[in-house]
Order: C-alpha cells, then sequence, then structure tokens
C-alpha cells in the first residue's frame, strides 16, 4: 500500500502539469519525464465511442511494481481513469479493482491487470476502452517505491477517521479530525481487517482527494521541489506540445468524484485462480457512463455486450 500512495501522488503532479500550471515551469520539468509514442491504430476503440464522448479527456494512470527504469513486462497493480470535463472544469476518478474479471484483446478474459504485462500500455488501454465502452488514447505509467516522505513532504494530510480506524493508526487512539504525517495516512490507507478490501480501496482515495487538494494549496516553487523528485519516475505518450497546449488555470480544476469499479462485483474461483466478475459487465459499463458523464440511459456497444455474455457463461454471475 505505500507503493500505491506513491504512485497516486506522483500521478496527481502529473495531472497538475497536464490541467494547468506556470508555463516556465512545466517547460523546465518535461524534460524529466520518461516519453513514448503509441500510434492510435495500437489502441482499440469500440465503434461510435468516440463521439459520444466529445468533450471529455479520459486518462489512463498505471502504476507497476518494479523498481527500475523497466516500464513494461510486469502487472499493473494500480489502474485508474482519471476523466476531465473540459467544460465544467471537474475530474473525476475511478480505481479499476486490479482482478476484475475482463476481456483482453487477443488473450481472452483474465484479470485486467495482467494486461500490461501482456502488451504494455497499449494493451491495457485497449482493455480498458474495449470492456468499458472508453475513447483512451493516452496513459501515465509510473513505478514505485516508498511514499512517507512524499506525504511528509506536502506537510501532511488532514483526515476524519473513526474510532475503529484510529485503532490501526499509530499515536491515534480515538476517533476525529487529524493532520496525518506519512507514516500515519500509509495507516489509515492499509487498514483491512475492520471491513473489507473494497472499503481499504475507499480509503485510499480518500488519501487521494486530500492530497490533491493540499497540492492545489502549495507554492510553485514548493511545486517545484515535488516535480525534481518525481517527474523522473513518470512514463507516458502525453508530448510536452500536447501538455503545453493544455495549460489553463489550475485552480479552477477541482475532483468531484471518485470511486471504485466495478459497482457490484463477486469473486469466484476459476482453475485454482481468484477473479472479480462485474455483476453484470453491460450493467456496470451502463452506469460507469452515468456516474463519468451524465449518460443517464446509457446502452452498451454490442462488443461490450457479447463480453458481457461471455463472463455470465463463464461464471454463472447474472
Amino acid at each position: 500500500m505505500k507503493k500505491f500512495f506513491k504512485v497516486l501522488f506522483i500521478i496527481l503532479i502529473i495531472l497538475l502539469l497536464i490541467i494547468g500550471s506556470v508555463a516556465v515551469f512545466v517547460v523546465n520539468k518535461l524534460n524529466k519525464i520518461n516519453y513514448v509514442e503509441i500510434s492510435k491504430e495500437e489502441i482499440e476503440v469500440n465503434t461510435g465511442v468516440e463521439e459520444n464522448l466529445s468533450g471529455y479527456r479520459n486518462i489512463a494512470l498505471f502504476g507497476i511494481d518494479t523498481r527500475d527504469d523497466t516500464y513494461e513486462g510486469s502487472r499493473s497493480d494500480c489502474i485508474m481513469i482519471a476523466s476531465i470535463n473540459h467544460d465544467t472544469k471537474e475530474i473525476k476518478i475511478v480505481s479499476v479493482y486490479r482482478d476484475t474479471y475482463l476481456n483482453i484483446p487477443g488473450r481472452g478474459l483474465d484479470k485486467v491487470n495482467h494486461a500490461y504485462a501482456y502488451g504494455g500500455p497499449a494493451l491495457s488501454m485497449s482493455t480498458l476502452n474495449t470492456n468499458l465502452d472508453l475513447d483512451i488514447t493516452e496513459f501515465v505509467t509510473v513505478n514505485f517505491t516508498a511514499t512517507k516522505d512524499i506525504i511528509n513532504a506536502i506537510g501532511g494530510v488532514t483526515l476524519t477517521v473513526t474510532d475503529a480506524e484510529a485503532k490501526s493508526i499509530p499515536r491515534i487512539t480515538k476517533g476525529g479530525k487529524y493532520l496525518l504525517d506519512g507514516e500515519q495516512a500509509l495507516a489509515y490507507g492499509r487498514i483491512r481487517k475492520i471491513d473489507s478490501d473494497y472499503k481499504r480501496t475507499e480509503r485510499m482515495r480518500t488519501v487521494v482527494m486530500a492530497v490533491f487538494e493540499k497540492a492545489k494549496t502549495m507554492s510553485i516553487t514548493e511545486l517545484n521541489k515535488l516535480a525534481n523528485q518525481l517527474l523522473p519516475e513518470i512514463y507516458t505518450n502525453i508530448s510536452a506540445t500536447e501538455i503545453l497546449a493544455l495549460i489553463p488555470k489550475i485552480y479552477s480544476y477541482s475532483i468531484v468524484e471518485s470511486q471504485g469499479w466495478p459497482y457490484e462485483t463477486r469473486g469466484i474461483t476459476l482453475g485454482g485462480v481468484w477473479y472479480g466478475p462485474p455483476v453484470n459487465l453491460a450493467k456496470n459499463v451502463a452506469e460507469l457512463h452515468k456516474t463519468l458523464f451524465g449518460k443517464t440511459e446509457y446502452v452498451p456497444t454490442e462488443t461490450v455486450q457479447e463480453i458481457s455474455n461471455n463472463i455470465i457463461n463463464k461464471t454463472g454471475y447474472r
């Protein structure tokens, strides 16, 4: 989980750059990013989806479990989608559970996090697009190390904890509102025994939003110091030119929603391996489009319907 928070903080920094900042600051830092070119022909998108999602910029965010300069060949332990509404200046973040049972193009049904190991970011974006009716062609990937120092560097994050959660957080004995340092925030995000893994994921997203709001209050000098440390760990196909073209006023943007997906899932063991199938995929995709894009009566494409039926046939979960 400490790796997870480092990933999310790096993602937030790159979002700050993409969404807006001071041009000189961006130019000076972009050279530190590991850029890779991926043609759109390598990424699958279901027919009609791009037109349906005009006005939004959807970016895939991957965290992989490597500790060197290798950005492919590993499973993506963290999968998130950042959806930016250009008109409302709102950002919605959806974390896709790593064990979700989806169709990987050319591979068949498998855990969604295996797509990155099989084919890197291009196959991972194709998997998200074809299963969720999305139009993602941009990604950000990071490999991770410890993160307590990062949260400490921004002065900690303020969170409200329950009595039950307080028992797992160092130097806290009862519920309340606290300024948590890196060690405490990490402990908060790792809590799992008092409820469920899905609730733990929710706590992670709570920390993410707190870090984002704290980062928005930081000065350019402070962000500059953090960027020097974090940007060399970023691997992306978003070019410097594209980022510079997107520089509006950072403080006009805000994270308005953060959820885990699928909304309804049920565990199953197949061939000795545990998976988390959406129940069912078509219904979860329709709900996702309502949440992200306000499509109250969204009908998934034929591709999603077919994958949904295949999952039902394989698992029996309707």
